[in-house]
């Protein structure tokens, strides 16, 4: 994990992934628009994984499901599964997971002229969080990709 201050007391458990076979889905040759219909190919190209496909990391990759609305803009709605890998470096305009002095958030890196976290709802008043001589903060890990389910 990423110290963003002081020495921490907390940490964060996570299991060793279970060695399991992956899941090979087929994939169409050719992608499929979402603009105006056309016609595709439906031959398959092969079949992908989505383990390896969507964790680098095993190790160091953890599941997180978001609450809330703070980050709909950048795409993360209530219910959404995150993949979040530890093992990355934060950086400028990641979205990460930070533990907060023991409270969790999801939000979007900010390093220019210091440390902060915005959230990114433009219809609500969400505070940027900035830290405090009080307060430690860690990085937990960096969102890679959001899941979500779009079949009611």
């Amino acid at each position: 994990m990423n110290t963003l201050s002081a020495s921490s007391k907390r940490t964060l458990t996570w299991y060793r992934p279970v060695n399991t076979p992956s899941v090979w889905v087929p994939l169409l040759l050719h992608s499929v628009p979402a603009g105006f219909p056309a016609m595709v190919n439906t031959d398959v190209d092969g079949a992908i994984s989505l383990d390896q496909n969507l964790i680098h990391n095993p190790l160091a990759t953890i599941f997180v499901r978001a609450g809330g609305d703070s980050m709909c803009d950048a795409g993360i709605d209530q219910g959404d599964l995150l993949i979040v890998d530890k093992s990355l470096p934060a950086k400028h305009g990641d979205i990460v997971v930070a533990d907060i002095g023991h409270e969790f958030t999801i939000k979007r890196l900010h390093l220019h002229g210091g440390i902060s976290l915005h959230p990114e709802n433009q219809h609500a008043d969400y505070p940027v969080l900035r830290p405090t001589a009080e307060q430690e903060w860690r990085m937990v890990g960096v969102v890679t990709f959001v899941i979500k389910s779009v079949h009611g």
